[in-house]
């Protein structure tokens, strides 16, 4: 429950027909099993006492009192259980039957809550046996004892903050207004499907979708249990499909066509992050009955899976599609501003590096889109005192094979110049030293951008901007910056799909080197012919970094909340020290370099997080970091994932 994971759990047992005992038994035995996965949260299928299958036999006074029975011998059975349980089963009240989830927590029965819609269509009679619940919550007494009854109950744990489970059952999800809709907007955080949803063809993956998209839509936990192995198959068949899902993401699935438990962990302050950012995410608390339940809080083991590269789809198929889309996103910004300014002109400095190549390729994307010569791009190399023979000729050569204009302008002679004006010493390799370098380029860039009456294109990436890893009014101004919400790791693999698409066997070698030359600014003199100065080695490794920006930009994470899953992804990559090290660098500089992004050229948004200071980032020059920083100070010495 740390850091508001909880581990939940979806069960299927296998049952028999109208054989409450044996079911109970089977019930308790996966309760045992559930409780020392550690799961906290326990979902059961519809009418699993029963069974879903009973027809007529639910008209039975033995059945219908043996199940509430085996109802009391469960609620026993989890008195140590501290967890929070869900199970189905037929329930008279007031001379109605109904098709309830019995919410149970530590042998006390907290509230049930009756299915809304009931099926009357093809293979379903529902209506021929229950009747359908109402919102309005009501009560009912179980031995002696008054019990909540009706759906618009919440169950609230008093040891998690956000911690809010509402239940809906099977068809109540398929229909136009499910009540989980009405549930998430009081505040349920996790929604619980008891379900007995037999199989077709074709209908797994639509269920699948459905609580996928419910999930979504809801910003919400989904736990969907259906019945399965065990229901009777007279006429239909149960495929015992269970899934976790949050907010649009499965988790976890089972196999169909039998009786499974999964597991997984759901991220309450994730979701609840997510709904303080969301603001037409509405609230309407009317009619719903609170019930509060304990936990005991405890550390929750992570099995689920954090995608150690968040930016980057890691299926071949999904990460082209990607690259294909955010390619032209930034072609199409730079294409309407071009058509904006009238400019008929566009200028970038290249410098055989990743970010520049980029650039140069979203260029010439525009330039086919507006039907216009590529000559109209002019390519600048402006070869420096840290300029290597590899750089130079991959930016030269990638230039004229994509028929753009190359313009070659030694700053050399002009920095030199600069040193003297200012006092310099240039054997003194420092900040004035790099910085004069950047400066002297972004000015030849501009000026050439006013001589040809066009636009000086940016090639900052967004990992460089949240780390201020630009130099002030060098290479972090430009007049507008394709590659400005583009973060590191993904631009690695929007250049290799350029290569492996392009159809063209030069321009692929000249990227494919390109890709394999070391991260640099090159303003240090080489050494041996070799760059001298790499960017990893000095601010980090850029895959940690763009792992931290996502999770401070996406869902607000605290940093040991990013440390601690940072730790869990990068297992036998990074030991926990080299991540908290890089993890408080990021948080300095993140702070401390805001003034830079405050005044960031405009540029395209291409994905769910950006940097932009009119945009997704709207944070002061001089906010204090102190708040984040004495939360890495407390883990100084302990560096063990938990």
């Amino acid at each position: 429950m740390k850091d508001g994971f909880i581990k939940v759990a979806a069960l299927t047992p296998k049952i028999r027909v109208a054989d409450c005992d044996y079911n109970a038994a089977k019930i308790c035995l996966m309760i045992d099993e559930a409780w020392k996965e550690g799961a906290k949260l326990m979902v059961f299928p519809e009418l699993c006492i029963t069974g879903y299958t009973c027809a007529d036999l639910f008209w039975q006074e033995a059945l219908l009192q043996e199940a509430k029975h085996e109802l009391y011998h469960i609620m026993l059975h989890s008195r140590e259980k501290d967890a929070l349980i869900f199970v189905g089963l037929p329930w008279e009240k007031d001379g109605k039957l109904y098709n309830v989830a019995a919410a149970i927590c530590n042998g006390r029965l907290l509230g049930l809550v009756p299915k809304r819609y009931l099926p009357n269509y093809n293979e379903f009679y529902e209506q021929r046996h229950f009747t359908a619940g109402s919102p309005e919550a009501d009560w009912t007494e179980v031995n002696g004892v008054p019990v909540p009854f009706g759906m618009n109950l919440l169950f609230c744990c008093k040891e998690m903050d956000g911690l809010t489970v509402a239940a809906e059952l099977c068809e109540d999800l398929w229909t136009p207004n499910p009540p989980s809709v009405s549930h998430a907007l009081a505040g349920a955080t996790v929604i619980v499907n008891l379900s007995a949803s037999d199989e077709a063809t074709g209908k797994g993956e639509y269920r699948r979708m459905l609580v996928s998209s419910q999930s979504a839509r809801l910003l919400c936990g989904y736990i969907y249990t259906s019945a399965g192995e065990g229901e009777s198959t007279q006429d239909l068949v149960f495929g015992g499909h269970n899934i976790i899902a949050e907010n649009g993401r499965v988790l976890e699935e089972s196999r169909r066509f039998g009786h499974e438990a999964i597991y997984s962990e759901l991220d309450i302050h994730r979701l609840t992050a997510e709904r303080r950012r969301m603001t037409t995410f509405e609230s309407k608390t009317d009619g719903y009955e609170k019930i509060a339940f304990h936990l005991t809080p405890c550390q929750t083991k992570l099995t689920r899976v954090f995608d150690p590269a968040p930016f980057v789809p890691s299926g071949k198929a999904d990460r082209e599609k990607r690259c294909e889309e955010i390619l032209m996103m930034q072609a199409m910004g730079l294409k309407k501003r071009m058509e904006h300014t009238g400019s008929k002109h566009v200028v970038v400095g290249i410098s055989g590096g990743l970010d520049s190549t980029l650039a140069l390729l979203v260029m010439t994307k525009t330039c086919d889109l507006l039907g216009m010569e590529r000559s109209a791009i002019t390519a600048v190399t402006m070869p420096g005192f840290g300029t290597t023979d590899r750089t130079y000729q991959n930016a030269c050569e990638l230039t004229r094979g994509l028929g753009a204009e190359l313009l070659e302008v030694d700053i050399r002679p002009a920095v030199n110049q600069h040193f003297k004006d200012i006092g310099h010493d240039s054997n003194i390799h420092d900040v004035t030293y790099e910085n004069s370098q950047a400066r002297e380029r972004t000015q030849i860039l501009m000026d050439l951008a006013n001589k040809k009456g066009g636009l000086l294109i940016g090639t900052g990436d967004m990992s460089e901007l949240a780390l201020g890893w630009a130099t002030y009014n060098g290479d972090h101004m430009s007049m507008y910056g394709v590659n400005c919400s583009v973060p590191k790791t993904l631009v690695r693999h929007l250049v290799r799909y350029y290569a492996d698409t392009c159809g063209d066997e030069k321009i692929s070698a000249i990227l494919y080197d390109v890709l394999d030359t070391p991260v640099s600014p090159e303003l240090l003199p080489p050494e041996n012919g070799k760059i001298s100065q790499k960017t990893e080695d000095l601010v980090g490794p850029y895959e940690l970094h763009d792992f931290f920006l996502y999770y401070v930009m996406r869902f607000g994470y605290a940093p040991s909340k990013i440390y601690r899953v940072a730790c869990y992804a990068f297992a036998g990559v990074y030991d926990p020290e080299t991540i908290l090290k890089w993890l408080t660098t990021f948080y300095r500089r993140f702070f401390a370099q805001q003034f830079k992004r405050s005044c960031l050229p405009d540029g395209p948004k291409v994905g769910s997080v950006a940097v932009s200071p009119r945009g997704d980032l709207r944070m002061p020059s001089d906010a204090s970091r102190n708040v984040w920083m004495n939360d890495l100070e407390k883990l100084q010495g302990n560096h063990t994932e938990s």
